[in-house]
């Protein structure tokens, strides 16, 4: 049985142009299978029940083996997602997620490694969602280095994308690179599976699979039409080598240029004070120069467009005019109704001027528009330089860090429109200790997605509400006033840093409030390549392909109970969902607490005689 990274490398390192044929016979491999549950195994989701009502406990090889019977002889059909709806981010509105069966979310799991090693390598370089190495920073700092002197700004909404996706537009992409009918019959029954809502069964009759594993990659093999069209429409509507340089720039230059010449004639003839006062003036004068744009914003013999695409979001920049930019508008809407059969809102793609803020995935963009210029080393030598007219930058919505405050009911604003801290009242019932971890991990995470934010230091701002906030929330647990809190020098001040004492195994430790403040990051993204480490060979190398199987699955075929001990008939895995839901009351659950692991193998005989049927019957103890 051939190795699985081997196979997958093969189809990786295929050109474009190839067509890959008989790619059902991979499925057969029961070695994707086992690497496919060593990827999902940990995942709490896989504890939801699907529509079929089971979830990943008691997974076991046999199950692997049915599900490659089915596959051979063609009986194998997915189940319909379960559907349930979850809130929007910062938002009180929901959005509705699909609950696979787990059998679909193993099998899925190896159809979108066979579906990535055959396209993610010859994805374009403007797409950024749902990709390794990329992501919503990936195309900002995209956005950064490539939109110098951009002059409009076209922002992309397509109406209901994930929704909307056709299916015959879309097998017909993927038959272009897979010739197997097979492999594509399997890809269409998934498109079709069909949701449960309230045990009623609905039909899908376009989109992707709600909360399926194989949905990311089919949409990016989807808008990687969108990407290759935006390519060719970029080549045709770039034009000029440079900008010419701007009047108000060679003005001064030639001012500057005059000054220098006349002072020549009679430098050596000047008083030390006439000598000062012209470099004085020289100096003004290069100033002026710093304040004005180097190179014509209008210049006719140059334009230039840039494409960035995050999912089914997207910007596209504009050196040129607003006609140029309308005109991207109406192509781009009949290109997306007749080639990929979908709507590009009206109303919601903007064609909005570079003076003016856009908002890309959850940053505000905007041009720079004065710059005084900075001294920077160079050379060995400070030289001011002009860094920041007419680039673009990125900086943090405000109504962002309100709504973030308002979700986390960290936040109450008054009547007078002052934001005022307020307790939290759903994190009263847990510890000190958990409730210092949740503030530290919303203000970090927060944190690590603004770090490109020109001015993330506003995140101060938000963190001194936060603070307070969780003052308020102690004082409030107990039945207290912040000021007690705040000289409680044992159990929440130490050293003057804030914090909470928790108890180890061990010892007594205290756990700081988050103090590491917030300083400005830039990304390592090289335009132009696959990867952020500008890397341009994307093609995986072969030894990062052979890897050992993962601990569980080295468990599940050591076929040894490890519990009892016996090494006799079948194995399950005993799953649970968070290692923190056992109390430890069970001898059982003190040995997943003391490994530190949420599976256990555990023997499976009928009746009740194995150790997981007795686990489940509350006897294992």
């Amino acid at each position: 049985m051939r190795n699985p990274e081997a196979i997958l490398y093969t189809l990786s390192s295929k050109e474009e142009s190839y067509v890959h044929n008989d790619l059902y016979r991979i499925l057969y491999n029961k070695e994707f299978y086992f690497r496919a549950y060593g990827k999902i195994y940990a995942k709490e989701g896989n504890m939801t029940p699907g529509a079929d009502g089971k979830t990943i406990d008691g997974f076991k090889v046999e199950k692997i083996d049915e599900l490659i019977v089915k596959l051979k002889n063609q009986t194998f059909s997915p189940n319909p997602s379960r559907r349930t709806y979850i809130a929007k981010k910062n938002s009180t509105k929901k959005r509705p997620l699909g609950i696979p069966s787990f059998e679909d979310k193993l099998l899925q799991t190896v159809v979108e490694e066979i579906l990535s090693a055959i396209f993610e390598r010859h994805f374009k370089n403007s797409s950024h969602g749902f990709r390794p190495k990329r992501s919503c920073h990936t195309a900002l700092q995209q956005i950064k280095v490539s939109n110098n002197g951009t002059r409009w700004w076209v922002e992309g909404d397509i109406e209901g994308f994930f929704d909307n996706i056709d299916h015959h537009v879309l097998t017909g992409i993927v038959s272009k690179r897979i010739n197997d009918h097979r492999f594509i019959s399997l890809l269409w029954k998934f498109l079709k599976a069909g949701y449960l809502e309230n045990w009623t069964f609905h039909n899908t009759y376009s989109g992707t699979p709600q909360g399926g594993i194989i949905s990311p990659i089919l949409a990016n093999i989807y808008l990687n039409e969108l990407d290759k069209y935006m390519e060719e429409v970029i080549k045709k509507f770039n034009k000029g080598k440079e900008r010419q340089r701007s009047k108000q720039y060679k003005a001064i230059d030639n001012k500057i240029y005059k000054m220098r010449n006349i002072a020549k004639l009679s430098w050596e003839s000047q008083t030390d004070e006439e000598k000062k006062a012209f470099l004085k003036k020289l100096k003004e004068v290069r100033l002026q120069q710093y304040k004005v744009p180097t190179l014509a914003p209008m210049d006719e013999s140059f334009r230039r467009m840039t494409y960035t695409r995050y999912a089914d979001d997207f910007l596209i920049g504009i050196s040129g005019s607003k006609e140029d930019a309308e005109q991207v508008k109406v192509e781009l809407t009949k290109f997306l109704k007749e080639s990929l059969k979908l709507n590009l809102s009206q109303e919601k793609t903007l064609v909005t001027h570079g003076a003016d803020k856009v908002l890309f995935l959850g940053y505000h963009i905007f041009m720079c528009k004065k710059d005084e210029g900075e001294k920077v080393l160079q050379n060995g030598k400070h030289q001011r330089m002009r860094s920041k007219l007419n680039k673009p930058f990125l900086s943090i919505p405000h109504e962002k860090m309100r709504d973030f405050l308002l979700k986390k009911q960290a936040l109450v604003i008054e009547q007078d429109g002052t934001w005022k801290s307020t307790h939290r009242k759903p994190l009263l019932p847990i510890g000190d200790y958990e409730i210092l971890c949740v503030y530290n991990s919303e203000i970090r995470g927060l944190y690590n997605y603004y770090k490109l934010a020109v001015d993330v230091k506003k995140l101060n701002g938000l963190y001194h509400i936060m603070r307070y906030s969780f003052l308020k929330t102690l004082a409030n647990k107990h039945k207290t006033k912040v000021a007690k809190i705040m000289k409680n020098k044992k159990d929440y001040v130490h050293d003057g840093q804030l914090g909470v004492v928790y108890k180890t195994a061990k010892d007594e430790k205290f756990g700081l409030f988050y103090n590491e403040g917030f300083q400005y990051r830039s990304l390592n993204f090289s335009y132009g390549t696959n990867e952020t480490d500008a890397d341009v060979d994307n093609k995986p190398a072969i030894e990062s392909f052979y890897r050992s199987r993962t601990s569980i699955v080295q468990r599940l075929l050591a076929n040894t109970c490890e519990w009892c001990g016996e090494t006799m008939g079948k194995m399950e895995v005993h799953h649970v969902r968070k290692l923190k839901d056992l109390k430890g009351k069970k001898k059982w659950e003190q040995v997943m607490i003391s490994r530190q692991r949420k599976t256990l193998v555990l023997c499976s005989k009928p009746g009740s005689t194995g150790c997981h049927e007795k686990l489940h019957l509350g006897l294992l103890s």
